[in-house]
């Protein structure tokens, strides 16, 4: 086939010759998936995550190489993550937030919750989403993004809207202005669970809200989630509550009590019925004739 090539095309050597090399490509280096260790602590931990996912670098093809409904359970998301480690694609922020979270579970005194920026810039709106960190009482994030600073930030926040407000500080560098700020709750870090990520326990609209405002919404709602004493929007939905194989089909609605009264004393009531009955018989032969 080389000799071929060389015959036909004009310059069939150096063809020849760039086809060899190109078959001899060596194949991509696939990022080893980083294991804790004992002797690391949790901001090492942290950091490791992080490096990890930067050598899978941001995704600018354009295309989103895995597909990830905000829907689903925890348990098929953290196999969409197993699968991302496994092909080792590049990865955009909402699939660094499930690999994050996958990464993480297993560390009980690492609770981790999703919050996601709504910005305006040039007359169109974006949104991203990274996952925020709490542990020792400390706040920080991990994630991905085009800007180094709209991704990770170390666990050195004493406040959640400390961390907040360091991210709107850094979109304003970008020209971008911040137009709302959703938080979720603490994701379970049982992995096999068919209770769904929620994404938006607090909105606030933070663009007609003064700082002081946005600083005390912020700081109840984490002493909230710190008190775990938010549940899920979804809880008050019967069908997501529902247990699994149980039936869905209504109660039957309880007998009026003048039903009830009719089935503790039969015998008169059918007396009646049959009486009038024979009445009314009586009566529709006589009109008939």
């Amino acid at each position: 086939m080389w000799g071929h090539v060389e015959r036909v095309h004009p310059d069939g050597g150096a063809v020849a010759a760039a086809i060899r090399s190109a078959v001899r490509l060596a194949r991509p280096s696939v990022p080893p998936v980083p294991n804790y260790k004992l002797s690391m602590s949790i901001p090492e931990w942290l950091q490791a995550i992080q490096t990890y996912m930067k050598m899978l670098q941001y995704n600018h093809t354009g295309t989103q190489f895995f597909e990830i409904r905000k829907t689903r359970p925890l348990s098929g998301l953290m196999e969409t993550a197993k699968e991302m480690t496994r092909e080792s694609l590049p990865i955009k922020c909402l699939e660094a937030v499930i690999l994050g979270i996958y990464l993480t579970n297993g560390q009980p005194s690492v609770e981790r919750f999703p919050i996601s920026f709504k910005t305006h810039f040039s007359g169109n709106y974006f949104h991203h989403v990274v996952l925020g960190i709490y542990c020792n009482g400390r706040y920080g994030s991990l994630g991905m993004s085009r800007r180094s600073d709209l991704m990770d930030k170390p666990l050195t926040y004493r406040t959640l809207s400390d961390l907040i407000f360091d991210f709107e500080d850094s979109y304003k560098k970008y020209l971008h202005s911040v137009k709302k700020v959703k938080i979720g709750l603490y994701v379970p870090h049982e992995p096999h669970s068919f209770q769904p990520i929620e994404w938006k326990q607090l909105v606030l609209n933070v663009s007609k809200m003064m700082r002081t405002e946005v600083r005390k919404e912020l700081e109840k709602f984490a002493r909230d989630m710190r008190m775990k004493i938010l549940k899920p929007s979804s809880a008050h939905s019967p069908m997501k509550d529902r247990s699994r194989g149980k039936s869905l089909s209504p109660r039957r609605r309880q007998a009026s009590p003048q039903r009830r009264a009719c089935k503790r004393d039969k015998s008169p009531a059918v007396v009646d019925k049959k009486g009038d009955l024979a009445t009314l018989n009586e009566v529709g032969y006589q009109l008939r004739i």
